[in-house]
């Protein structure tokens, strides 16, 4: 059975403050997520001074301003980095960070990272994912405001730059934040499977759990999902992340789910091999039958327990002659 990998999403929901970063890891850590994610950046690396916020973030924030103001807020600087990795080590989980500029993917390629996320904003960004394949480890791609056309540039891009198929895998995602029911379109997981052969797996922004429980019914090999000490917090990704039960919880049935799927061979389970006599049939007479008589549809019929023979043999019984006498709603044998 493979593992969902279940990476959870801090984001910059510590709001830049270190501490509440701490708490944030020790939260997932504990929730049983593999990964907690940060976002590395610097404002003036990401962003032109005019950028505009998109309406989630106006909302969410309950702020003015743009992108730039609201970026600055939340930056964790690169000595924090190194704080966090430590702290992530101590609580058993792994660390990572997705880079959203070319200095910081240079910055997060020494820290020993095993894994490479890339967000959906860099989707068509042609110098970053030339950037991402030089450091030839596993990429996980976000297709959020994507076209299939547009993943598979992206995936050209990185393939030729040396990355294999195999160490890729593509996260369906909506980005909004959060994203309406109406607009998830889960069924995407299996053309972006078929479509490419990869991995595929989801990243959610919706309200609740279940969607990305259902995702892992659906095949997801992953699951990314934002969370937060605190849904009423102010910034642009509280109102669509979970709360620390929440995200134990998802976590739990993710789990769950992972030994439900099973392999996909059908079988009889351990567990049903003793119910079997107990809930199948045998082929029983249904009156006194006598020593000599012919087995007929009128003095043969089927019945509880399974442990005689089985009723698919009604056909070769029918026509043979008793060779003893049965009573009434015996098992019969030939």
């Amino acid at each position: 059975m493979n593992k969902v990998t279940v990476i959870a999403e801090a984001g910059v929901n510590h709001n830049g403050d270190l501490n509440v970063a701490k708490k944030m890891i020790e939260v997932a850590a504990e929730a049983g997520a593999d990964y907690v994610k940060f976002q590395t950046f610097t404002a003036e690396e990401l962003v032109t001074p005019d950028a505009f916020l998109a309406s989630y973030q106006k909302n969410n924030s309950g702020r003015g301003g743009g992108q730039y103001e609201m970026l600055k807020r939340l930056e964790l600087k690169r000595d924090d980095h190194l704080t966090l990795i430590r702290h992530a080590e101590i609580c058993n989980i792994k660390f990572l960070s997705t880079a959203f500029d070319l200095p910081a993917i240079d910055f997060l390629s020494k820290l020993g990272m095993d894994l490479v996320k890339i967000p959906s904003g860099e989707i068509t960004n042609y110098p970053y994912l030339c950037a991402v394949s030089k450091l030839n480890k596993d990429i996980v791609l976000s297709t959020g405001m994507s076209t299939l056309g547009e993943v598979e540039m992206a995936l050209e891009v990185l393939t030729r730059e040396g990355i294999k198929l195999s160490q890729i895998t593509l996260l369906h995602c909506t980005t909004e934040y959060p994203a309406p029911l109406e607009e998830v379109n889960l069924k995407v997981l299996e053309t972006l499977r078929t479509a490419f052969g990869v991995q595929v797996g989801y990243s959610d922004h919706t309200m609740g759990i279940e969607v990305p429980i259902a995702a892992v019914s659906l095949g997801a090999t992953l699951i990314e999902k934002h969370f937060t000490l605190d849904r009423g917090l102010s910034g642009p990704d509280h109102l669509a992340s979970l709360e620390p039960g929440e995200l134990k919880a998802m976590i739990c049935a993710i789990r769950s789910i992972e030994k439900a799927l099973g392999d996909g061979i059908k079988r009889v389970t351990q567990s049903e091999r003793a119910n079997i006599p107990v809930a199948r049939k045998s082929l029983v007479a249904k009156k006194d039958i006598k020593l000599g008589e012919i087995f007929t549809d009128e003095n043969i019929g089927v019945k509880r327990p399974g442990t005689g023979i089985s009723p698919m043999r009604y056909l070769e019984v029918i026509g043979k002659v008793a060779k003893k006498d049965f009573y009434a709603n015996q098992i019969i044998e030939i």
